[in-house]
């Protein structure tokens, strides 16, 4: 059995992206590995959140994980504070990485570019915390998305670097978990390629019917295809991406066919593309209203969770500090 390990910030709500990026093959993935799924709220601290939002926030998630189909009893779902092993193997880690090329990721880019009032460290040394996240259990495998492939990369450079530099065989190198296909990136509403919270563009797991429309009708379109069998601009084939994984092939064709005749309606594309949509979120939105205000629930999973990861990462934290030569008196 492999060993898999996932992760989410703590930044607010899960949305579409989060869902058909991993949770939506979760169910079956830890049915048949040795999985640990954490809130990365450590992670959220580059972005400076409102600390009397930030337990609401790992909450919201833990909620949502467990409303999603993550099964506390299979495997072990823990907020990432709760696990002080893995602050010391992030600062161990560190100690052989190098600001070069930590400064050359295209996350640090972004981000920086993005907040250049707030270029700290914690940012620039994203990658070796997300590696300690899953070096620590040792990880086989990590469900990741397109735009993580490279902080991936970075984890097993520095597993790696760490066996070569110690003369040991003790780190796995983590493939992508990517469920027999190309790993999937939603894209947002707003045009843009990518789904995400600090875009503002998603629609929300927790999303009630009607935001779900009003999301959905405000997307950006245009007047139309001219020439029949035309390539969609962005904003259009993000519309069809989404269409794609929340709808029958059948009206995906519909729709395509249309389309590449220059018929295509963009209010029928979207009323339909919401009730797809809200088909596939309503679910899960009731189990998220069962479940919010269960606390007594909330706490056993997350103490369930944070003792079956420590367990895990104290293992790996005591062989690492061994290898490296810290020994006891």
């Amino acid at each position: 059995m492999e060993t898999v390990v996932s992760g989410i910030r703590s930044t607010g709500n899960l949305h579409l992206g989060n869902y058909f990026g991993a949770l939506k093959n979760f169910i079956k993935m830890q049915q048949e590995n040795n999985c640990y799924f954490f809130i990365a709220d450590y992670h959220s601290l580059t972005t400076h959140p409102d600390p009397k939002s930030l337990h609401t926030n790992v909450k919201n998630v833990l909620t949502e994980y467990l409303a999603a189909g993550l099964d506390p009893e299979t495997s072990a779902i823990y907020v990432q504070s709760d696990v002080p092993e893995v602050t010391e193997l992030y600062l161990l880690l560190n100690m052989h990485a190098y600001m070069g090329e930590l400064a050359k990721t295209s996350s640090f880019k972004e981000k920086a570019r993005k907040q250049p009032e707030n270029v700290n460290a914690g940012l620039l040394t994203y990658p070796t915390l997300m590696a300690a996240d899953i070096l620590m259990h040792n990880a086989d495998k990590v469900p990741v998305g397109k735009d993580q492939e490279q902080h991936l990369e970075m984890t097993r450079k520095f597993g790696r670097r760490f066996n070569n530099f110690y003369g040991v065989e003790y780190f796995k190198e983590p493939a992508a978990y990517n469920f027999g296909g190309e790993l999937v990136k939603i894209p947002g509403l707003d045009g843009s390629g990518k789904m995400g919270k600090s875009e503002g563009n998603c629609i929300y797991l927790a999303d009630d019917p009607k935001t779900i429309e009003k999301k959905v009708k405000r997307a950006l379109t245009d007047q139309g295809p001219s020439e029949m069998n035309s390539v969609k601009p962005d904003y259009i084939e993000n519309l069809f991406t989404i269409l794609n994984v929340v709808s029958t092939p059948d009206t995906v064709e519909f729709f395509e066919d249309k389309w590449n005749k220059c018929e295509i309606r963009y209010g029928d594309l979207k009323k339909q593309l919401a009730a797809d949509i809200i088909a596939v979120t309503n679910p899960i939105r009731e189990r998220i209203l069962d479940i919010q205000n269960d606390e007594e629930y909330l706490r056993r999973v997350s103490i369930m969770g944070a003792e079956r990861a420590r367990e895990s990462a104290s293992k790996t934290l005591r062989e690492v500090r061994e290898i490296m030569g810290f020994k006891p008196f």
